[in-house]
């Protein structure tokens, strides 16, 4: 097995939300799909934003905190994605080598990266996980 490009080893078409998305959208499709990370896409497709399964908690915790166990779905309801996704990460190219990704995945810990085209066009994503399972087909 050679893999050596992001393009081959990436999960094409990733599940995305819209940023106009609720976080009872996000929290649902993280605990439907067992994701941790969702990109959060513009109506022309193009990456706005991340929204980590860690942040998505945080505001989760703070609702809970505020408006207690019972007005948790209807906040969600009326919280938008948009308000609580990261807009500052790295993102990466179908193209790139899979050595230099790996590499970056080790130095700065990121849980993922968004594959995106030149145009900003979200086409995929690459998680540590896709690692952990080509390293567990190497071994095997």
């Amino acid at each position: 097995m050679t893999i050596k490009t992001v393009a081959e080893l990436m999960t094409a078409d990733p599940l995305s939300l819209l940023r106009s998305a609720s976080l009872k959208d996000a929290h649902d499709l993280m605990r439907e799909k067992n994701i941790r990370h969702i990109p959060v896409i513009d109506e022309q497709g193009q990456l706005v934003g991340m929204l980590t399964q860690k942040v998505m908690m945080a505001a989760v915790i703070g609702l809970l905190a505020k408006y207690g166990a019972t007005a948790l779905e209807r906040k969600e309801k009326q919280q938008l994605v948009a308000d609580f996704m990261l807009t500052d990460f790295a993102t990466i190219s179908a193209e790139q080598s899979l050595r230099e990704v790996a590499a970056f995945f080790v130095k700065n810990r990121h849980g993922c990266l968004p594959v995106i085209t030149s145009e900003n066009k979200l086409i995929g994503i690459l998680t540590s996980s896709d690692f952990v399972r080509l390293a567990a087909e190497l071994l095997a």
